[in-house]
């Protein structure tokens, strides 16, 4: 099960530096507009300590984090949702993504211009959320047209589906994105999923600093308070720092550096984990035998779900599961020792999947 995340903002903002960064590649970077014509896909692991606890009591032959892709797009500009800038397509590259981390420039630097002259985060954030709402002003305009007629005539799901148009326009025309919106029931929320409207995925805004000492800078501060009143996140992080601390390749070496610049972790990492936390995402890990490994599923999602997410036929064939806990596991040092002191648990199909649960599936094909 793939989830993707979605590098936007204005041009120069620094997302291109960021994905290579992220990627430990060298991602197309320069400072002029439209650099990233076409959106670059990185695979990146989700640090996770609790993997390596594990794997100090199972051994195994491999150990593999669960991932999360990122997704370089284009910078937007004013005008995006009428086609300025290649809008359009960059547009539906952002369609295409679970959520959105737009990077936001929050430093001053004479030898990177900025699209308007103007080192302005809160206007920054305007032009970008304004131009997709004003896409999906267009994507309801277009679905209105179509059920409109059906509405009329008493169908129950076009009078819904109208129902729900009215509302994400009144909310989108008092200039509001449409994830604020909660109180849709199930049957609403898959029609609004249906439409993929852009102002609807979660955003996680990364305010790019200049160095370490920035990150509360009022520029960021700025930021943080949108985010308060949209319910989004925010992460902080000193974009060309990030990038000269995956270029050093010895681990002991990148340590000493991080340490020097007053690093405990990278801001990556911390950008990784908010994006995780952000498409509200749980780790369930298997363990022993070829490898340890943890693996992604949506939060609330049940036994043979999770089974699933190793392989189809897990689900389709699942009979129940074994679960036991990382304190468990640290407790008792092995898995026999935790069936001795009675803590391996047998779950059904109704079993909600815990974040940190260790499992084995008993399947039938």
């Amino acid at each position: 099960m793939g989830f993707t995340c979605g590098l936007v903002g204005l041009p120069n903002a620094g997302k291109s530096t960021l994905f290579g960064a992220l990627t430990r590649t060298k991602a197309l970077a320069g400072n002029y507009a439209f650099t990233t014509s076409k959106p670059n896909g990185g695979i990146v692991p989700v640090p996770d300590k609790r993997l390596d606890i594990i794997s100090q009591h199972i051994k195994a032959d491999k150990i593999v984090p669960t991932t999360i892709e990122f997704v370089d797009i284009a910078g937007l500009i004013k005008g995006a949702s009428k086609g300025e800038g290649l809008g359009n397509k960059f547009l539906g590259h952002i369609r295409e993504v679970d959520a959105i981390a737009h990077v936001v420039r929050c430093f001053e630097d004479n030898n990177v211009p900025h699209v308007s002259d103007t080192i302005d985060p809160v206007s920054d954030i305007d032009t970008i959320n304004t131009e997709l709402m004003i896409a999906d002003m267009e994507t309801l305009d277009r679905r209105k047209t179509k059920v409109e007629k059906l509405a009329k005539s008493g169908d129950k799901e076009a009078r819904m589906q109208m129902d729900v148009i009215a509302k994400l326009s009144e909310v989108l025309d008092q200039i509001q994105p449409v994830r604020t919106i909660v109180d849709f029931n199930d049957e609403q929320n898959l029609f609004v999923k249906s439409l993929t409207l852009l102002s609807a995925k979660p955003v996680l805004y990364i305010c790019n600093v200049m160095d370490p000492g920035d990150m509360e800078n009022e520029l960021v501060l700025k930021v943080k308070e949108i985010a308060k009143q949209d319910g989004s996140s925010v992460v902080a992080l000193a974009g060309k720092l990030e990038s000269e601390i995956m270029e050093i390749e010895d681990l002991e070496e990148q340590t000493a550096f991080m340490e020097e610049m007053g690093l405990t972790e990278t801001g990556l990492d911390r950008m990784i984990s908010a994006g995780y936390e952000l498409l509200e995402l749980v780790t369930f890990f298997t363990a022993g035998g070829k490898e340890n490994r943890a693996w992604t599923i949506r939060k609330n999602s049940k036994a043979p779900q999770a089974a699933g997410a190793i392989h189809t036929d897990f689900e389709k064939g699942f009979i129940r599961a074994e679960v036991y806990n990382l304190e468990d596991l640290t407790e008792h040092k092995s898995e026999a020792g935790i069936k001795d002191a009675g803590k391996l648990r047998v779950e059904g199909k109704d079993y909600v999947v815990q974040d940190g649960d260790i499992m084995h599936f008993r399947f039938n094909v």
